[in-house]
This record gives structure tokens, sequence and C-alpha cells, in this order.
């Protein structure tokens, strides 16, 4: 049974989450201080973690950037909270995805499956190995390895699935809409912004000058595309 962390102080809405969680059988731990919670959000003992951003003690920001130190497990914000830059910024530090309150509990529990049923498929071996090379960069899509010249760097779920899948068609232009349609799927609802953020994550990580990016181009009014 899949494990899931809310981290949420109101707790009317944690407990109506968990009900829908827990009919969809997932087993919800409800957490609304965020200094337990980002101690529980830490210990490796859950697949996805659920969190508010205003919290009482720790906020919800450096809960995220906690986690991502050194799990790879999606993380969802909630969050009342429903300007741009809180969403940009929810995102650039290690978000997977972002859902602004009131919410509907289909969509919330729709996003949780999605979020889960994609690190699955990424974290789990495929049989065979394969290994995508460029210019120094190395994409092991069976270990989900990342290499930079032999380096490793650390990539979120998303950002490693926005790499493979531009890497594995080079030279193609990809619109954002195709983009959030390609890594997220229908169950995602929000809008295009996200995109451009995981690039900008995607190319400090791996570009040599981010300004000046080899791999991922960017082609103005269109979209992105991988520079083979």
């Amino acid at each position: 049974m899949k494990k899931v962390l809310l981290i949420e102080d109101d707790l009317d809405i944690a407990e109506l989450e968990r009900d829908y969680l827990q009919l969809n059988g997932y087993h919800t731990d409800i957490v609304q201080e965020g200094g337990a919670g980002l101690k529980l959000a830490t210990s490796g003992r859950y697949d996805i973690v659920v969190v508010d951003l205003m919290l009482p003690g720790v906020g919800g920001y450096d809960i995220i950037r906690e986690i991502r130190k050194n799990q790879e497990i999606p993380v969802i914000v909630v969050s009342a909270k429903n300007e741009d830059i809180d969403k940009i910024r929810g995102l650039d530090i290690g978000a997977d995805d972002y859902l602004t309150k009131p919410f509907s509990p289909a969509e919330f529990v729709a996003r949780i499956k999605s979020h889960l049923k994609r690190y699955e498929r990424l974290k789990g071996n495929a049989p065979g190995q394969e290994v995508i090379l460029n210019k120094g960069l190395e994409i092991n899509t069976a270990s989900h390895q990342v290499l930079v010249n032999g380096k490793e760097v650390q990539l979120t779920t998303k950002e490693y699935e926005i790499l493979v899948f531009l890497a594995s068609h080079p030279n193609i232009v990809f619109t954002k809409e195709r983009l959030l349609d390609a890594v997220w799927g229908n169950e995602y609802y929000g809008d295009t912004a996200t995109i451009a953020v995981h690039i900008h994550k995607i190319r400090k990580k791996i570009e040599a000058d981010p300004v000046e990016p080899v791999y991922i181009e960017t082609i103005w009014g269109t979209g992105y595309r991988f520079l083979p």
C-alpha cells in the first residue's frame, strides 16, 4: 500500500484529503505542524508528500528544500496562495505540482495517482539498458542516472522526464502545451509557466552556461528543442 504524508494545519481540509485517499487505497498520515512534518517527510517512509506552504513552525518551502536534498519522491503543494510568483517559487525549489485551494477532491486524488504512477515507472528498472549520449551529457534510462562530463547531477522526477522526452526527440520543437501533455498528462490542470520553470532548473544543472545552452534551446514564441 502506498503511503501519503499530508502536512496541513487545517484539519478539516486534511481529513477530507485523507478520507478520499483512503477510499482509493492509500495509507495516509496527517501532520499539522511544520517541524514534525519535516521530520516525517525526510524519514524515507512515504511515497509522496503533500505540503501546505503556510504552516506553524517550519514553512512549506523549507520542507520542500529539505526533501530535495536526499529524495526524489513526488511533492505536491496544496495552498491558498494562488499568485504566479508563489507557484513558480514552489516549483523552482523542487515541488512537482501545485494545487490551489479550493479544489476538487477528485482532482486531488487524480494528481496523486498520476505522480505516483509516473514515479514508479521512472524508478523501476527497464529491461536492458538505454543510454542517451550527447556532447558530454549521459542519460541512463534504466538506472534513472544523469551525468555531465562524468559527474552525476540530481534531477527531480519531472525535470528528468522533461529532459528524457526532449533528448529522445532531438531537433524537434515542442510547444509548452505539448511538453505538459507528455510529462504531466491529462491530469494536469495548471498553466504552461511550470514548463519554463523546469527548463530553467534543468539548464542550471546540466549546462555549463545556462544563458548560452548547448542542450536545450528556446525557440521564442514556440517552445523548446533538444540540440543534436
